[in-house]
């Protein structure tokens, strides 16, 4: 992957796929996950997560951050994952060109 130009910041999304009834089947599992989001959220390294609605069938995560395989690892060590509540996720670069925040 190329470098991005001036100006430009590098994210990468996270996206989730869920099981049906997730709302039901994900709460065993809830607060570890929004544990290990808001420690990701403390140091800076995702800026923003929620689940998708009308229907709850996924969820996105936006990562300010050049090291893909950081984002890899949350996903890999996510309880959600880890306990069959996400059937699929993949990692995707953004190149955000207005907006967010800082660079």
């Amino acid at each position: 992957m190329s470098a991005p130009s001036p100006g430009v910041r590098l994210h990468y999304v996270l996206q989730y796929d869920y099981v049906e009834d997730v709302v039901e089947k994900r709460a065993p599992f809830r607060a570890e996950h929004l544990a290990i989001a808001q420690a990701a959220c403390e140091r800076g390294e995702l800026v923003l997560a929620g689940a998708l609605a009308d229907p709850v069938d996924g969820a996105l995560f936006v990562f300010r951050t050049e090291d893909r395989t950081l984002v890899e690892r949350f996903a890999r060590e996510d309880p959600y994952v880890r306990n069959g509540i996400v059937t699929r996720w993949r990692v995707r670069p953004w190149t955000v060109v207005i907006g967010g925040g800082p660079k």
